[in-house]
């Protein structure tokens, strides 16, 4: 298990409001009002819970942040309507499409998943699974 998933950004006011409704169907909380942002980034978890997290933040070492060939960010749902939501508030919301929702047998036979970048281009997933 992690701890936390930390990307970069660039315009740190647009990817809040990105994740704010993507993360939203998740039952995830943003912890941090984007005036306060502190070292640690802007953060969303459960209510009540420290760990784990989802972090977004300016690189520390000063460079521009960009998106890692090969990288992928993947959020578990409870259910195949919540990876539909997700999808739908990501491309409502700046993403860009990379797969709509459906069963990817590929990887096994319920497979649910659906795949954007998010408005920077990082790219995540949202799956579920029967035995998730």
């Amino acid at each position: 298990m992690y701890a936390h998933i930390q990307l970069g950004a660039r315009n740190l006011p647009l990817m809040c409001a990105f994740y704010d409704q993507v993360l939203a169907h998740l039952g995830l909380e943003r912890v941090v009002a984007l005036e306060n942002i502190g070292p640690a980034g802007l953060y969303w978890r459960r209510p009540r819970r420290r760990w784990p997290q989802f972090v977004i933040n300016r690189p520390f070492d000063g460079m521009e942040a960009g998106v890692g060939n090969g990288t992928q960010v993947s959020f578990l749902a409870d259910r195949r309507g919540t990876v539909d939501a997700m999808w739908a508030a990501a491309l409502a919301h700046g993403g860009r499409d990379e797969g709509a929702p459906g069963l990817r047998a590929r990887y096994a036979p319920d497979f649910y998943a659906a795949y954007c970048r998010d408005p920077e281009g990082n790219k995540l997933c949202f799956v579920h699974t029967d035995g998730s």
